[in-house]
């Protein structure tokens, strides 16, 4: 089956679907949401812009740092390689000066003293072993050219920055230092000594607190030492190394304050930095304010103008509805009308034509007396009086379908009107092709209807269905009205048979009639289908009194 109506469509005002009340709070929900996350989006934006510039501010202080850092460190390295270098060329003014004339020989004299038994790594032997070791030392200063020698490096060393001098033997001892006291150490486990006896310089970088030097004692000193070798005459032998002490604490200071220089150019940028960064967050924000301004405005006339829209387009559907309602009005007052002007003629009809029923009733009844008696042998009475009886029945029947009666719904049998229905319509005169059937079921509940209402629903679906069947090529048709049960359902179903099968009736057009009734069946809580033959109605059983 095809249902032409699923489900009921009130038809009052307040039955009906309020469109601009329902668009206005989905449509205001559905911007809230909108804008709502519009303003979640571009504070997600700033927060991630202030994120970028805090990552840029600190990527710029780490790099200032760093160039810093390494600015410092070149310093360093820098002076220390200079410094280097001026001591390996300090270190051959030495050897070309001082070696051959002085240092050397008394490098031979100096290796005459013993210090192997003197060497000893750790413990109390270690004590004795510096003990014996600063005995070896006083011996050396003992030894005969010491005192010369050491006037001439002194001279050498005056108004310089050079704070000390040492001469190394091929064994690692200390056969010279401007500080007496450190003659005779051993150096041969210091990996500045060994680097030198390599045939490399090593320096480095110290800072002393307190520091012996040529001009007496200094303090506070940043000191650069170096092992220096001494090749011999061919350059193919390393036959003593030097150590040299340097001051560079002018050089330093100057470098620290370099630094201090550049780490507050470099906190000056990183101050600019850090407020170019505030400020563009700023106008940032305010672009981004103004954005989720404009884009509220224009929510806000979108709203508006979708709002005037739907208020227009509810004032044209309930413009239609009141159109409908009105329509519906008139057509239930043309109904009443219809069937009030049918009710009294078919009073009058039966008024008319039962008095002269009567009077014929009677002449029948004393022709039937007469034949008893013989007087009258070619009377037929009874033929008068069944064609008369019929007659009666007819027009009670037309009489009772006709009566008006309330627009109210009540409980009733649909059997019965479907009946009267059938024969009502046999008498149309443009339905003389049909056969009217009325097919009754057994079992039909009790329903809830309005009577009027059904029976304009079963005329209409009547006359479709026998105009279909009139204007078709459908041999000896039969409109059939059947009612049966089903489903805890009365249902009434007209179709048209030929030759006793149904008649597939072509698809219903859009006819006012059928509109009618699709809303008459709506309005009793029933519903009307489509069937291949015809048409059904469902109409629900009555709940229990």
């Amino acid at each position: 089956m095809n249902p032409l109506l699923p489900a009921a469509m009130p038809d009052s005002p307040e039955g009906r679907y309020r469109m601009l009340r329902h668009f206005t709070w989905a449509s205001l929900a559905a911007f809230a949401v909108a804008g709502l996350i519009l303003f979640l989006l571009e504070r997600e934006e700033e927060r991630f812009f202030a994120e970028v510039q805090q990552s840029q501010s600190t990527f710029v202080a780490r790099v200032q740092a760093e160039l810093g850092h390494e600015q410092e460190s070149a310093a360093r390295e820098n002076l220390l390689s200079v410094h280097e270098n001026g001591h390996v060329n300090l270190a051959r003014l030495f050897a070309n000066v001082l070696w051959d004339s002085d240092f050397a020989p008394f490098a031979a004299r100096a290796a005459q003293v013993p210090v192997d038994h003197c060497r000893a790594p750790t413990g109390e032997d270690a004590v004795a072993a510096k003990a014996c070791l600063a005995e070896a030392g006083r011996r050396i200063a003992a030894l005969p050219g010491f005192a010369a020698m050491d006037r001439r490096a002194y001279a050498m060393m005056q108004r310089t920055t050079v704070f000390k001098i040492k001469v190394f033997d091929r064994r690692g001892i200390t056969v010279y230092s401007s500080e007496h006291g450190q003659i005779g150490e051993d150096k041969s486990g210091n990996e500045g000594w060994r680097t030198a006896m390599a045939g490399r310089p090593a320096s480095e970088l110290t800072h002393r607190d307190r520091f012996s030097a040529f001009e007496g004692v200094v303090e506070n000193r940043d000191l650069i030492s170096s092992y220096l070798p001494v090749f011999s005459p061919s350059g193919t032998e390393v036959v003593g190394v030097f150590e040299i002490y340097s001051d560079v604490t002018p050089f330093l200071e100057r470098n620290r304050a370099t630094a201090a220089r550049i780490e507050a150019l470099a906190a000056a940028n990183q101050s600019r930095v850090e407020k170019a960064a505030r400020e563009n967050s700023e106008k940032v924000r305010a672009a981004s304010n103004r954005l989720l301004l404009i884009f509220g405005i224009l929510l806000a006339l979108l709203y508006g103008v979708t709002v005037l829209l739907v208020r227009h387009g509810q004032r044209i559907i309930d413009a239609q509805a009141s159109a409908r309602d009105q329509a519906a009005r008139r057509e239930e007052l043309w109904h009443r009308e219809k069937m009030s002007a049918l009710a009294t003629m078919a009073a009058n009809v039966s008024h008319e034509v039962g008095n002269p029923l009567a009077v014929i009733s009677g002449m029948a009844e004393i022709m039937a007396d007469e034949q008893a008696r013989g007087k009258c042998a070619v009377c037929q009475p009874q033929t008068i009086l069944s064609e008369t009886r019929r007659i009666a029945v007819m027009t009670r029947r037309i009489a009772d379908f006709a009566t008006a009666r309330s627009g109210q719904p009540e409980r009733g049998d649909v059997g019965p009107m479907a009946a009267a229905v059938c024969d009502f319509m046999s008498f149309d005169r443009q339905f003389h092709r049909l056969r009217f059937r009325f097919s009754p079921g057994d079992g039909l509940p009790l329903v809830d209807l309005v009577p009027d209402h059904l029976n304009e629903v079963l005329m209409n679906l009547v006359q479709l269905c026998g105009e279909k069947a009139v204007a078709g090529d459908c041999a000896a048709p039969a409109l059939v009205v059947a009612t049966r049960a089903e489903e805890g359902e009365a249902r009434i179903s007209v179709s048209i048979e030929s030759g006793g099968v149904p008649w597939a009736l072509p698809a219903p057009s859009n006819d006012p009639r059928l509109d009618l009734a699709v809303r008459r069946v709506a309005g009793m809580g029933g519903r009307l289908s489509a069937v291949a033959s015809g048409f059904e109605i469902a109409l629900p059983a009555a709940p229990p009194a």
